[in-house]
């Protein structure tokens, strides 16, 4: 590993140098440059070669935040990511029931509000059929699990975390959170990437959406002491519950409002009380 850095002095010094840029450059390039075929192609995602394609270029977050880590601080960030990623031990006892029942409560009272104020008389379509479809459930778990371990490694465990160590919460928050809105934003052209879910993402909420979400992942993170599995687990429970619960999609429009009113709220506590830089 410190071989590769000695190997390229100079770029290694552009990348220490530019740390906030960086990330994003590899990581939306390699996506975009293997996904470029899928956007072209009227077959589905799930076909072949089109699924190849679309894992090569989903990995870039994974390639991005490993390959970085090693190249700007070899064995040593490498082992500090292999931690976070798998002590459970640093999450306190309440931030375990903040992880895996939050999402559960706010879809829940989101989906309350909406009926009561008239948005939608029927605002989740409880999916039971998974929990009878082996099948089914395990490509839901692969979609709300796998998938944001391969993200949150380098999104959050990498750039995040360099984002932090630079800036506050508040900035490095909103610009992990732009970046992560732009990788999505093909997903809405590839062709039947929805088609097992419930979830038909349109740009103007879901974009918003996703960097509101990201204040919220960011003070999770902080709250954990930069865990990893802590944000990997909390992304895949918003996915997962989402599925099982059958949000309605005349609902997403409105869950945007109490993404941005908690996404607010956060911002307002962390200028008031100064939450320090993650180091």
């Amino acid at each position: 590993m410190s071989d590769t850095r000695e190997r390229f002095p100079g770029l290694r010094q552009w990348v220490l140098a530019h740390p906030i840029l960086t990330f994003p450059l590899i990581y939306l390039g390699w996506a975009y440059l293997f996904w470029t075929p899928l956007l072209l192609s009227e077959s589905s995602v799930w076909s072949f070669p089109n699924i190849l394609w679309f894992l090569i270029g989903g990995a870039s977050p994974l390639i991005a935040g490993l390959g970085l880590a090693v190249f700007t601080g070899g064995k040593a960030q490498l082992l500090d990511l292999t931690q976070r990623l798998i002590d459970w031990r640093r999450i306190p006892t309440s931030w375990w029931l903040v992880i895996l029942l939050f999402w559960l409560a706010f879809d829940l009272a989101m989906a309350g509000l909406a009926v009561l104020i008239g948005v939608t008389n029927l605002p989740l379509d409880v999916n039971w059929s998974l929990f009878s479809n082996p099948g089914m459930l395990l490509f839901l778990v692969l979609l709300s699990f796998v998938f944001p371990a391969i993200e949150e490694i380098g999104l959050r465990g990498y750039y995040l975390d360099t984002l932090l160590q630079r800036l506050g919460p508040t900035t490095a928050g909103l610009i992990n959170g732009t970046v992560w809105a732009i990788w999505h934003a093909p997903f809405v052209w590839f062709p039947g990437y929805y088609a097992n879910t419930t979830f038909n993402p349109e740009l103007y909420w879901w974009l918003p959406m996703i960097v509101c979400t990201t204040v919220l992942i960011t003070h999770v993170y902080n709250s954990t002491g930069g865990s990893i599995i802590a944000v990997l687990v909390f992304h895949g429970m918003m996915n997962f519950t989402g599925e099982m619960l059958g949000i309605s999609s005349d609902m997403y429009p409105f869950l945007l409002s109490g993404y941005a009113v908690l996404a607010l709220l956060l911002l307002v506590f962390w200028s008031k009380n100064r939450v320090p830089d993650q180091s």
